[in-house]
Parts: C-alpha cells; structure tokens; sequence
C-alpha cells in the first residue's frame, strides 16, 4: 500500500514464523477432516434465512396494507435482516469465503445492493484498507468519523468527545443511510482517483453500476411502500429510516467491539514505512473476539464475534470459525502472542464504553521548555 508517495509494508515471515506455522496448521485441518474451507449446507440454510428475515417483512408490509404500527414494525424487522445479510451473508461472500466459485461469490456478494452498499467500494475499505492496515490511523478507513467520535490517539481532540460515550450509539446509526446518500459516491470518487483512474471503462462501469443500484434501491424500499401502503409518506421515510437506524448500530457494534476496546492496539502510521510485525501478528494485536461460546451471537452476525480468526482468515467460511479457534488460541500461546478476547457480549460492549470514555479525555500537553 502507498500512501503519500511512502509504501507501508509489514515484516516478511520467517520459515518457522508464526504466519507460517499457524496456515499449516489450519490448512492441515481441512485436508486431515477432507471438508471444504467453504460454506456447508448449513450456511445456505442460513443464507436463506436471513434473506426472509428481510423480504417476508417487506412483502408482508405490502401486502397486509395495515397502518402506521405494522409499516413501522415491518422496516424495524427488516433493520434486524438487514444487519444479518451484511454480517452473515454479504460478508463472507465479498470475501470469497462463500463458494470456491468466483461467479458464485459474485452473485452472493450482490446482496450488498439490496441494503444499499456497494461491492466495489466496499472492496477497498473493508476487504484492502482495514484487513491490511488494521487498526493503523490514516489507512485503515474505518477509523474514520468525520470528527465525529475519537477513536485513536492520533486524531485531533474536540471539547465534543468529552460526552462521546453517551452519543456515539447515535453516530453509529447513520452508517447505512450515509451509505445510501453520499458515502459510496465520495469514496468512487476517492479510490480511483488515488488508484484506478487509468481504466477509463472500468470507471465508467462502476459509476453506472453505483448510479443504477442506488436507483433500484430507493424504488423498491421507499416507492413501492409509497405506492402499496394507504399511510402517509412521512410514516414510509420514518420506517425506511429506523430500518437503516436498527441496521446501523448493530453492524457499527459489533465492528467496533472487536478493534476498538481496552487492551487492543491502535497504531500511528509507521515513519519509515515499515510495520515491525509480521502481518498475522498485526492482526492478532489489533484485534479481539467476544462472546465465542455463545451460539445465538454466533449465528446472526456471522462469525463475526471470531474477529481473530475472521481477519486471519478471511478466505475461510465463518461456518467453520469455531474449529479453528482453539488452533488460533493454542498456537498464539505457544508463540507467546496475545489472543485477545472477552468472554461475553457484555464485557466487550463495556470495554468499548470504556475506550470511548478514555479517547474522550483531553490528552495531556507535553510540558515545554522555558528559559
């Protein structure tokens, strides 16, 4: 990755390093047991699944043309699904995590369309930005909040963040709907600017395809609702906007609890460009599970709780992260490498309170020399 005219880079592992060793060993997993890294038939159970729990809510809104209450209560439950594709779904496949077919990736990947993302653009921040650079302040972009909230010690301190434990839930319920009116937008227009502007058609392609996504997005979730409900539209923007609210504080909780917590690292962009860990260690420093014993979390947001394994590897089905779990946790422990974790969704949730609580502190000016 080049930033600035300078390459960021992470140490090259060694033959016995701890990258290596531990790939072998979870390689060696799915040969010795012959299964697919893949998803199983539990995950298409699963897949199917979370789409119902967004479009049977949905057409029940439609159909059943009830008042205010059940449209109100349609898009809440389609906030929840909403959520689940992202995490459980969308995720894995952008990932190619999904199918050991591309085409199929794709095809699962495109969910992302119907809750108002985009592929391309999510490619670069999530898939490149912060699985490479995680936790690093300037280039992993999911640190970023527009001054919103602090959340690395780098970023410039605001009177503001003083009271950032009690409005930061806020905050994280506009994720989806800046997703929706301007984030995917700014960052087309960043990405290629900084690294594609050379391909003049696969610019062009990626416009058409944000454009017509977006334009198929607001028809079926606002104007269908407008044209097949007897409520007034203020009641439809209500819904459609407490649908992005409920999706958005839950996929901006569950990120957060496993990168920005007490006793994970953030990082200040390396002066020399070089990172002094390998890049499995990096991940294993700036990043926590939570709740890994707890199915039912397990399940709806997609293995995303094994955030260590999950930024491991990404490559592999979340269906299967709670295998290689205990070969992460023992071989980290041999290398003498923390494997961060907190045993229930409460004790992250607090640790996450508590570092928006200390990042909300005035930092401490360095004393200066007088004469």
């Amino acid at each position: 990755m080049i930033r600035d005219g300078q390459q960021v880079r992470f140490a090259r592992p060694e033959k016995d390093s701890f990258q290596n060793i531990l790939t072998q060993r979870v390689r060696a997993y799915f040969t010795d047991n012959n299964i697919s890294n893949k998803a199983n038939f539990r995950m298409f159970l699963k897949t199917i699944g979370m789409l119902a729990l967004y479009f049977v809510p949905f057409a029940l809104m439609l159909s059943l043309n009830g008042g205010a209450g059940l449209v109100l209560g349609c898009y809440f439950l389609m906030g929840i699904g909403m959520s689940g594709i992202g995490m459980g779904v969308m995720h894995d496949a952008i990932h190619g995590a999904y199918h050991k077919n591309p085409v199929v990736n794709q095809i699962i990947g495109s969910t992302i369309y119907l809750i108002s993302g985009n592929a391309a653009t999510w490619r670069i921040q999530h898939n490149i930005l912060h699985h490479t650079f995680t936790n690093i302040e300037g280039l992993d972009e999911d640190m970023e909040t527009a001054g919103l909230i602090r959340l690395h010690p780098s970023q410039e301190w605001k009177p503001m963040h003083r009271y950032q434990k009690w409005y930061a839930p806020f905050v994280y319920g506009l994720l989806t709907l800046n997703w929706v009116v301007a984030k995917d937008f700014k960052q087309l227009v960043k990405y290629y600017k900084r690294g594609g502007g050379n391909n003049l058609r696969k610019i062009r392609n990626e416009w058409i395809i944000l454009i017509v996504t977006k334009a198929v997005y607001y028809a079926l979730f606002i104007v269908l609702p407008l044209l097949f409900t007897s409520v007034a539209w203020y009641w439809i923007l209500l819904g459609f906007t407490l649908m992005h609210f409920t999706a958005s504080v839950v996929l901006s909780y569950v990120f957060q609890l496993a990168h920005m917590v007490e006793g994970v690292e953030n990082m200040p962009m390396p002066d020399d460009g070089k990172v002094e860990e390998e890049w499995m260690e990096h991940q294993l420093m700036t990043t926590a599970n939570f709740a890994r014993k707890n199915k039912l979390i397990s399940w709806f947001v997609g293995g995303l709780n094994f955030q260590v394994e999950h930024h491991l590897f990404p490559n592999i089905c979340h269906i299967h992260y709670p295998a290689i779990a205990k070969i992460v946790k023992n071989t980290a422990t041999e290398f003498n490498l923390p494997y961060r974790e907190y045993r229930k969704f409460s004790e992250a949730l607090k640790a996450h309170t508590d570092y928006l609580l200390r990042m909300g502190e005035r930092p401490v000016q360095p004393l200066t020399a007088t004469t």
